[in-house]
């Protein structure tokens, strides 16, 4: 069975819609990172249509740089986390508004 390209893309459109309708609705930052990343491998998912579409390699190259970026957004998301949770006792994201110098 051939699946045509508008599927995937559907797909990647409606991943991306609910990535960033996470990412403006939590304010925990550990779902505002998982946000970003189901946002990024929607992007992923229409490099791929794109190239099925043209019947080019392309969209899956694309893909892999896609998740190197995420893999590398993820590590240093969470080490920042991590700094943000020794120095507060939350993970909420007004919360890190509190670490800005006030002078």
């Amino acid at each position: 069975m051939i699946v045509s390209w508008q599927a995937p893309a559907s797909l990647a459109l409606i991943l991306f819609l609910l990535g960033l309708a996470a990412l403006l609705a939590r304010r925990n930052l550990v779902f505002v990172l998982m946000s970003v990343e189901i946002m990024l491998n929607a992007a992923g998912l229409l490099f791929i249509a794109a190239g099925m579409r043209w019947g080019t390699p392309d969209g899956q190259i694309m893909f892999i740089a896609v998740l190197n970026l995420a893999g590398a957004e993820l590590a240093v998301g969470l080490i920042l986390l991590l700094r943000l949770r020794g120095r507060l006792t939350t993970l909420d994201g007004d919360a890190a508004v509190l670490l800005r110098d006030s002078s």
